[in-house]
């Protein structure tokens, strides 16, 4: 089953469930803001994708982040702080039977489900 994590009023992961819904292939979506999130999740999909490519640091909630919450920055800060705050989780993620996908790219996406 392919399962879709991000908040329902994000652009890109409306593109995302578009593109899902008009290529016919069926998804869970799942809300970060109902469904908490679990370290075993995210600590899973930082060891299939970079955690680097996880975090949104253009985020506002990045931004309102003191520094200080973000030292020392490395992977287990960067999981607390995605724990803490889902929304500093680049979004979507898409996971197609273990195989991740975060943000949406057209092509990716096209790749992923040829």
């Amino acid at each position: 089953m392919v399962k879709i994590y991000g908040i329902p009023n994000c652009d890109t992961v409306k593109k995302a469930r578009k593109w899902l819904d008009t290529n016919g292939i069926d998804y869970e979506f799942i809300d970060f803001r109902k469904t908490p999130l679990n370290a075993a999740r995210l600590k899973n999909w930082a060891a299939t994708v970079e955690w680097e490519t996880l975090l949104n640091k253009r985020s506002r909630t990045w931004k309102e982040i003191p520094d200080s919450k973000k030292e020392p920055f490395n992977k287990a800060t960067a999981l607390k702080l995605m724990q803490e705050n889902v929304t500093l989780i680049k979004r979507p993620v898409l996971d197609k039977d273990g195989e991740i996908l975060v943000g949406f790219k057209d092509s990716d996406y096209r790749s992923l489900f040829r």
